[in-house]
């Protein structure tokens, strides 16, 4: 392949945030987090995170991770709130470092291929 075939995507941190002394439901404490690199989710040793609060976040994250307008929502909303209505913590989700890929290295299907948008 010739020419440039790169793009970037954001490595993003998703953290537990709740208010001073609230009780969560769902087993996690303020500050638990995973990390998102690429498409690969990285929990630090002894850490989980609630299916739940995971399906809550998960619709998000690819569009979080690539450049947004400054004025889009995408760039300045960052708090999700847990699905469990009776719980008052959210997945607050920072952006952490412009990563770049390689189209080739991510896919199969190759750029410039018509077919492909079908």
């Amino acid at each position: 392949m010739s020419g440039d075939e790169s793009f970037e995507l954001w490595d993003l941190k998703v953290e537990v945030v709740a208010p001073e002394g609230a009780r969560i439901w769902c087993g996690a404490k303020p500050g638990d987090y995973f990390e998102l690199r690429g498409e690969m989710l990285h929990l630090p040793p002894g850490q989980g995170i609630s299916i739940y609060s995971l399906a809550s976040v998960l619709p998000l994250l690819a569009a979080k991770q690539r450049p947004t307008h400054p004025n889009d929502w995408m760039s300045t909303d960052a708090e999700i709130a847990c699905p469990d209505p009776n719980c008052p913590s959210r997945l607050k989700i920072t952006r952490t470092k412009l990563r770049r890929f390689n189209h080739s290295d991510t896919t199969a299907v190759p750029l410039g291929d018509t077919d492909a948008n079908l």
